[in-house]
């Protein structure tokens, strides 16, 4: 078994003091798991950002029957282990700086998929989320999205059974091993969302149980796997508006649903979309149009060739600034105006409604 690369790759993930960004450059310097285990001490201190501490870990770990234990796991229940070097590990999570070194997957959902959404929200969700949630899913079932959210109850759930009914793959990414369902109510429905060609993913070992130290680390998995985060439902604290903060982190895009100002159920989505931190979704259209994903339309022409459109001082500095480039970050964008990010947010919205500028999957905006 000691000769099996898993059997290394395993035990890399239980070495104290080395975590997931040092396993990873640890695997990119010695070429596999194996190898560090086999390298010379002094070899492992030169790594950079590795040390002495890391380096005397590796050399001292001895807990191998914890990896014997889930190996007969992995075998007897045909769970997928998906290392960081692995082809089928989600790429989009692999960008992440602080992406697991090693996942266990069960299904058959292509985790590498070209468009997947992650659908959170709050576990005692209103009918509004559920009815929208519902919809959204709908909208997307001809584009065949992945659906990603946390088989948690209330949105996450929804967001589950909308994919069933409308038969597109889904995961659920769990916060604790996979010997068992968490809640336990979700059992059948993760059997469901199994035989339909979704799956459960996790970066967890077996028998290891739902801590709530463990949650805020399954929410940066559904955040880095997927194209764009949405948040139906949350308070501003709610666990969802961290899964919201380490989409933006990443990189991607986030949306959120507003609701009453006077809903404590929807305060993080408006706090979200108040202060810039995510982009207004108030029909399924918002996010295929931000995404690229709806189809264009030749039934009438573009209002923005218009020839002599009205804009503002501010509006002509950003138009601009893309007239240089073909596509322009909003980092950049903000970096390079002379005014406040709230009025360039402000600003490019006007555009956009003028139909003068279009927004781009990973905020990158352009001219139309």
């Amino acid at each position: 078994m000691k000769n099996n690369e898993l059997f290394y790759q395993l035990a890399l993930t239980l070495v104290p003091n080395v975590g997931d960004a040092r396993a990873k450059a640890l695997v990119n310097h010695f070429g596999s798991a194996k190898a560090i285990f086999k390298a010379k001490l002094q070899d492992l201190e030169r790594v950079e950002g590795t040390g002495p501490l890391s380096a005397s870990s590796i050399k001292a770990f001895n807990d191998f029957s914890l990896v014997e234990q889930e190996m007969a796991f992995i075998e007897k229940y045909k769970i997928q282990t998906l290392f960081l070097t692995d082809p089928k590990y989600p790429q989009r999570l692999l960008q992440c700086y602080d992406s697991p070194a090693m996942l266990f997957y069960k299904g058959t959902a292509d985790l590498n998929a070209s468009k997947m959404v992650a659908i959170v929200g709050t576990r005692k969700c209103t009918d509004y989320g559920k009815d929208f949630t519902d919809k959204l899913v709908n909208a997307l079932e001809q584009e065949n999205v992945v659906i990603v959210s946390g088989l948690a109850y209330g949105i996450d759930a929804a967001a589950h059974k909308a994919a069933l009914k409308y038969k597109l793959p889904t995961v659920g990414t769990v916060a604790h091993g996979l010997n068992k369902m968490y809640p336990a109510a979700h059992a059948e429905l993760a059997k469901d969302m199994l035989k339909q060609g979704g799956g459960i993913l996790t970066e967890f070992f077996s028998h290891t149980i739902a801590d709530v130290h463990h949650f805020p680390l399954r929410n940066r998995i559904v955040a880095g796997m997927c194209d764009a985060t949405i948040v139906i439902e949350s308070e501003i604290n709610g666990g969802s508006m961290i899964t919201a903060k380490l989409a933006d982190g990443y990189n991607r895009d986030v949306f959120a649903l507003p609701g009453r100002t006077t809903d404590k159920k929807s305060s993080g989505c408006n706090y979200l979309v108040k202060h810039n931190k995510a982009m207004l979704l108030t029909e399924p259209d918002d996010l295929l149009e931000v995404m690229g994903w709806k189809k264009a339309s030749t039934s009438k022409p573009s209002p923005q060739r218009e020839l002599f459109i009205e804009l503002t001082p501010e509006e002509k500095s950003i138009v601009q600034l893309l007239q240089e480039k073909e596509t322009v970050h909003i980092d950049e964008i903000n970096l390079r105006s002379d005014f406040s990010s709230s009025i360039t947010a402000a600003t490019i919205l006007n555009l956009e409604l003028k139909h003068v500028v279009a927004s781009l999957p990973g905020k990158l905006y352009k001219l139309q």
